[in-house]
């Protein structure tokens, strides 16, 4: 059973993701933390109640990380591996769901974003 905050900071995060509208995504665990997948591949997890673990391209991790180190960071353990760190009480619910979009089309597959994109 999660904990209250883990709760409270994971229905932000479930938010963000529905009002994508984007399709296929799952709610689980990952690492005894609240995730989210979409064809069985992880797309997101909270590290913390404070920090979300997000899939993203290693190519936009490293701008990221530069442009905007108040929301994006990572630890040594992410290092080389395509996940950003967020922290959430930084970042707008905006920029959140754009985020949880960008790592969706990254996870999702080639034949669920051309269905979902053609059904916009």
């Amino acid at each position: 059973m999660a904990q209250p905050d883990l709760d409270a900071a994971f229905e932000r995060v479930r938010a963000a993701a529905k009002a994508g509208g984007w399709p296929g995504i799952e709610e689980g665990t990952s690492y005894g933390t609240p995730a989210l997948r979409v064809r069985k591949k992880p797309l997101a997890r909270l590290k913390d109640a404070e920090t979300l673990v997000l899939m993203c391209d290693m190519e936009e991790k490293e701008l990221l990380l530069e442009a905007a180190p108040k929301f994006y960071f990572q630890t040594d353990h992410y290092k080389g591996w395509p996940a950003i760190l967020i922290r959430l009480g930084a970042i707008s619910d905006a920029e959140l769901r754009h985020r949880i979009g960008i790592a969706w089309r990254m996870q999702a597959g080639k034949r669920l974003v051309s269905r979902h994109d053609a059904s916009e």
